[in-house]
This record gives structure tokens, sequence and C-alpha cells, in this order.
């Protein structure tokens, strides 16, 4: 079987339970849309889980974007100067505040209490890690991305987006993108709550779209999407 999960976002408890709910063999595969650190409790737990899976599949959100570049450059030194240095790049300023600004405090300091060959596979991981996925499965397609297709247009080939096109689009879930019922297009990012009219943390399946982040970290759920049956198991975000 092929599963989706999305936006984990340091919420290390639940994302054990679903996959304890899923029962995984090495036969199936779970592609993570990204954004699994930033916000949480348990970020870094998180990412070092996954990466240690030969069955999953990462595919870089916003956050993951905002982190590497970020650490990349903190990592190289992390000093006072370091830091002062960071405050005068302007671009790498203002992505570092962007970052803290969104949850990204919690990563870091949990980033900084890593032995640094652990930092440096957790930087390898992302830095390899792609933008965008697809699977063929029952003559349809699934495009797999963090957010969406920004500067869409249906004659441009994935290759063609820029990565930003892919990680921080906000979605129209209303439009089927490419007028086809083969097509999909496989989301996170926008928790559903904020557009569904039901307002319930539920993925959604119209519109040939399949939108699965139910906002966990805010007091929703974490989903699992499975392909071949088209049915989605959840996990309770966990109060402290």
């Amino acid at each position: 079987m092929k599963y989706i999960i999305s936006d984990i976002h340091g919420c290390f408890d639940e994302y054990k339970m679903l996959l304890e709910e899923l029962a995984l063999t090495q036969k199936d595969e779970v592609f993570i849309l990204g954004d699994s650190t930033d916000r949480g409790k348990e970020p870094i737990k998180v990412l070092k889980d996954i990466m240690n899976r030969s069955n999953f599949t990462y595919i870089l959100g916003n956050h993951d974007v905002m982190m590497l570049e970020c650490l990349s450059f903190l990592t190289k030194e992390i000093t006072e100067e370091s830091i002062k240095a960071l405050e005068k790049n302007e671009r790498l300023h203002m992505a570092f505040g962007d970052w803290m600004n969104n949850g990204g405090e919690i990563t870091l300091q949990k980033f900084l209490e890593l032995e640094r060959f652990e930092q440096e596979d957790i930087l390898s991981f992302l830095k390899e890690s792609m933008a965008y996925e697809t699977i063929e499965y029952n003559n349809k397609l699934y495009i797999l991305v963090h957010s969406g297709l920004g500067n869409f247009s249906p004659e441009k080939e994935l290759d063609e987006y820029s990565i930003e096109d892919f990680i921080f689009e906000r979605t129209d879930y209303k439009r089927n993108y490419f007028n086809s019922d083969r097509i999909f297009l496989v989301t996170g990012h926008t928790p559903v709550q904020t557009f569904r009219e039901d307002k319930l943390p539920i993925v959604y399946t119209e519109n040939n779209h399949i939108a699965v982040d139910c906002g966990c970290v805010f007091g929703g759920r974490l989903a699992a999407y499975c392909i071949e049956t088209g049915e989605s198991t959840y996990v309770n975000y966990l109060k402290s």
C-alpha cells in the first residue's frame, strides 16, 4: 500500500501512533509531504525516524526549506559572530526571522542538542529530498507536492516549476487544475479545517484534490491517506 502523510510538525507521539495504526510492512510505501518539524514538541525525533525508514519518501515543505537555509549557514560555526553575520545578511536575516516566527525555535533548540555528525546527516537528508513525486496507480496519476502548483499552467512540465511554486502556493481547492478525472493533486500545507465548509479535520477529496493536512499541531488530527483504497486513517492531537 502507498500512504500519504503531511505536516507532522513535531507531533512525534501522534506520528508513532499513526504508524502503529497503519501496521506497516516493508512492502508498504509512505510519502511525507514535508513540514515534519517546527511548532510541535519533538521535531527532530520525527525527522530522524523518517530518515531511518527505507520505505519512506520525503518531499520538501516550506518549513524544511527555511530550516535548511538557516542551519546550513549557522552550522558552519554557531557563534556570536556567526549570528551577527547572519543579521548583516538581509536575505538570510529575513529567512531566519520568518523561520522563528513560524515555530522554528523548538527545532533550532533540539537541533543544537545533537552531535555534529547527526546535524550533518539531517541537513544532507533535506538537501537530497525532492520537491515533488508522482505515483501512477490504476490508470491515474497522483502529483505529490507540499503546498500546490504556483504559477500553474496545464502545459507546464513539473520540472519547469520552481521549488517556491511547490512549497508556498495556497491551492484553490474548488478548482480542478487539470480538468481531468485521472490526474490528482495531492497536497498538505493548508489545514483542511480552513477551507472545508463543515470545518472538520477530514481529508479533502473533491475536484481531483487530495488534501491531507488535518492540522494536528493546531489541535486537529494527523492523517494518512491510502492511494489504493481511498481510505484515511486518523490519530487525534494529544493534549499535553
